[in-house]
């Protein structure tokens, strides 16, 4: 039974690769428990250069942590209903995409506010990217309703320079190329648009093969789009940019809500929630790609940073309990465990 447990988490739902049972992949470095109440949480991002992550924990705010010390340093103020957080040291600015549709700006350095902007009335915004072509960050609204709603916005002042709405359901952060495009996800129409970053005309649509489109980033060094899909079949993907041709397939752990590239050992990790793991995988070439395995982690561990300069990764998570639902109705929402809230921190091994 346990060679059969084994094997299937080695599987991530395909094929065995073998790894050495002395040479593992990622260890857990340390797990920091930090005060907490019954709070959910969604993106966290890396600060490198004074090595702070910053979590989006919504009922508590952004709170930013020192992987360093291993200890809380700040909170945003205002910031309750915090979602996705984008960090732009060379503007020493944070932005903030919020729960109730609002756009919360601060200082960097200091944390201290600038402004907290209302921008959506129909949901709350699910995250805000920047791009280096048109100095510009796109916030872009969460909710599931008939449209998505986009906010663009000049990356050093603030300023709202205009609305787009596309009409799909849900659309996940769209990834810049840092040249003029960004590919945007629509993630029940199964679609990846290629967009001009500077008008949002849309450019190219692919139908991507693959159910719920939800992480997407554009890789440089080998000019492909790296995509990661939920879904029954849970799966990896790399496109050409150019065709929206797929030129890689693998399988991946259920319940994926981060990805990171892993620049010094040609790597591409994703965090699975669902399946409480990493699937790691070698990028030999622009369309040659090895899963190597799958890191087990904790449950609900789904968002995910990395540190460039180290290989570190960190997740987050909490204990929970999922009360029963009654015959017939949706899922309960889990009720978090006060003081819980944990800091995951992965080492390389190698």
């Amino acid at each position: 039974m346990r060679k059969r447990l084994w094997k299937l988490l080695a599987l991530g739902g395909a094929a065995v690769v073998s790894v050495a049972a002395a040479d593992p992949l990622y260890t857990l470095e340390n797990a920091t428990v930090l005060a907490s109440g019954d709070t959910d949480w969604d993106y966290i991002k890396y600060d490198p250069e004074g090595g702070r992550l910053f979590i989006a924990r919504r009922k508590d705010g952004l709170s930013v942590f020192d992987v360093r010390t291993r200890k809380l340093v700040g909170q945003v103020a205002d910031s309750v209903g915090a979602n996705g957080p984008l960090l732009l040291p060379q503007f020493d600015r944070g932005y903030v995409a919020m729960t109730d549709g609002t756009l919360l700006s601060f200082e960097l350095k200091s944390l201290k506010v600038i402004e907290r902007r209302r921008l959506a009335d129909d949901g709350g915004l699910n995250g805000v990217v920047y791009d280096p072509t048109t100095k510009r960050i796109y916030a872009v609204v969460g909710a599931r309703t008939a449209q998505s709603a986009w906010f663009i916005l000049d990356a050093a002042t603030g300023k709202l320079i205009e609305r787009r709405v596309f009409p799909f359901r849900k659309m996940d952060d769209p990834a810049p190329d840092g040249m003029g495009h960004l590919f945007a996800p629509a993630r029940y129409d199964n679609l990846l648009l290629r967009l001009d970053s500077a008008t949002l005309a849309e450019q190219a649509r692919w139908k991507i093969g693959c159910d719920q489109v939800v992480a997407v980033e554009y890789h440089a060094a080998s000019d492909r789009i790296l995509v990661g899909c939920r879904g029954d079949v849970p799966v990896f993907l790399a496109i050409d940019p150019a065709t929206g041709a797929e030129v890689a397939r693998l399988p991946i752990g259920r319940g994926i809500d981060g990805m990171a590239v892993d620049e010094a050992r040609h790597r591409i990790i994703t965090s699975n929630g669902a399946d409480s793991s990493l699937t790691v995988i070698e990028q030999r070439g622009p369309d040659d790609y090895r899963l190597l395995g799958n890191v087990q982690t904790r449950p609900q561990a789904r968002v995910m940073a990395i540190d460039p300069a180290s290989g570190r990764l960190f997740t987050v998570t909490a204990d929970a309990t999922f009360p029963a639902a009654a015959a017939g109705a949706l899922a309960t929402p889990p009720a978090f465990h006060p003081d819980s809230f944990t800091v995951l921190t992965y080492k390389p091994a190698r």
